[in-house]
């Protein structure tokens, strides 16, 4: 007979299986809502709000045929669209530009502008509504494209160029100084050579603030209209056209709204998580 001693794995450690237990009661509670949602999109309108619950139901695709039907709801999907991604390509495109300035050239006081521009965000976002809606009468930018695309993609602009300075900052400026020596551009070093290291960062960025814009409310509210009201102001208002609360417009809608959501963060959420560390764990993914 062999000597050799079978080692079986230890049971996980108490703290470890309560942490794991914490963790997917926290996740299952989060998730419960959207849960309701989506299961409520499906049921007849008067299995919504019955009590005890209808957890057997025959689906039903009537509650979302009938949102469809409502003469904004497409406008609401095209506004929030074009602005969400409009500007969000801005901010990306303007945020990898100063990030880039910033971490290879390092200009006077770049602590200090970084602070700056992170500064905005701690601002509570209600405080800024009365400047800016001051500000887009009198520019005219109120209801317009122009304004809600600059609007969001200037707020969006800090958070980008923090997370992409940390993945800046982890690629070697060998990279620019051989680019150089062999005649290249500094056009051609920036977007050829350094943006695809930095993969991982851009696509953090572009989820995050995605996802910012495309759940933003109160701005939209304020400083759009009905030329470019998007989802979320729109689930507000057409969810009591009828002059009550009509739930299977907003299921049915927020089913519509919320899945896009779940599946750009499902796809991405390995970039979201490298995204988080600003870049130390630069490329891993």
């Amino acid at each position: 007979m062999s000597d050799t001693t079978v080692f079986k794995p230890k049971r996980k450690p108490g703290p470890i299986r309560l942490a794991t237990i914490g963790g997917w009661a926290v996740s299952v509670l989060f998730f419960l809502p959207t849960a309701w949602i989506i299961s409520a999109a499906f049921k007849p309108k008067g299995d919504i709000l019955v009590s005890p619950p209808v957890f057997f139901f025959k689906p039903t695709l009537t509650n979302f045929i009938e949102a469809i039907s409502f003469e904004q709801t497409p406008a609401y999907f095209i506004h929030s669209i074009v602005y969400s991604f409009g500007s969000v390509f801005i901010a990306i495109l303007v945020s990898f530009l100063a990030a880039y300035s910033f971490s290879r050239y390092k200009p006077a006081g770049t602590d200090f502008l970084m602070f700056l521009l992170l500064s905005t965000r701690f601002v509570p976002a209600a405080a800024f509504v009365i400047p800016y809606f001051q500000l887009f009468n009198l520019l005219k930018f109120k209801d317009t494209y122009v304004g809600l695309i600059a609007f969001y993609a200037m707020f969006s602009i800090p958070f980008s160029v923090w997370i992409l300075k940390g993945f800046l900052d982890g690629v070697s400026q060998r990279f620019d100084e051989t680019g150089l020596v062999y005649g290249a551009s500094r056009w051609h070093i920036m977007f050829k050579v350094i943006l695809p290291q930095v993969k991982p960062g851009l696509v953090a960025s572009f989820v995050f603030n995605i996802l910012f814009v495309w759940n933003e409310f109160l701005f939209n509210f304020q400083l759009g209209g009905a030329k470019t009201f998007g989802i979320p102001v729109g689930l507000f208002t057409g969810s009591t056209k009828g002059g009550s609360i009509d739930w299977a417009f907003v299921a049915s809608i927020g089913t519509l709204y919320v899945l896009p959501l779940v599946i750009v963060i499902y796809a991405f959420q390995k970039y979201l998580l490298v995204g988080l560390t600003f870049g130390t764990v630069r490329g891993e993914v």
